[in-house]
């Protein structure tokens, strides 16, 4: 998983396993990933229903998703400005942020048909 760019599902995960000669069940695909999930080793993000992971970064750094609804393409992206708000927005809330998913749904420049 941490050569991966960005998340993958369990199943995913379970394939790649298996096809590099390494297969475990996927229930203890699973497992390991609830493991790894509670030591804040990988971040679980919901995309469109499914549950994927991806390492966490080992210094802290941060970044969001922008999903495609028409050809499935996921682009990461960090935006100082966006995390600085979350921050003011929990202050105002009075909450203490300490994580937080953003996850931009819509239609990648691909798939925007010419002229916006």
């Amino acid at each position: 998983m941490s050569r991966q760019r960005c998340v993958l599902s369990a199943q995913e995960i379970h394939d790649r396993l298996r096809e590099s000669d390494r297969a475990v069940g996927l229930a203890s695909v699973y497992r390991a990933l609830d493991v790894l999930t509670g030591l804040k080793l990988v971040h679980r993000i919901d995309v469109s229903g499914t549950a994927c992971y991806e390492p966490a970064d080992p210094n802290g750094d941060h970044h969001h998703h922008a999903i495609c609804n028409r050809c499935g393409r996921m682009s990461a992206f960090e935006d100082p400005t966006l995390e600085r708000l979350i921050d003011e927005l929990g202050q105002r809330l009075g909450y203490e942020v300490d994580a937080h998913d953003v996850v931009l749904r819509g239609a990648c420049p691909d798939c925007v048909p010419s002229g916006g």
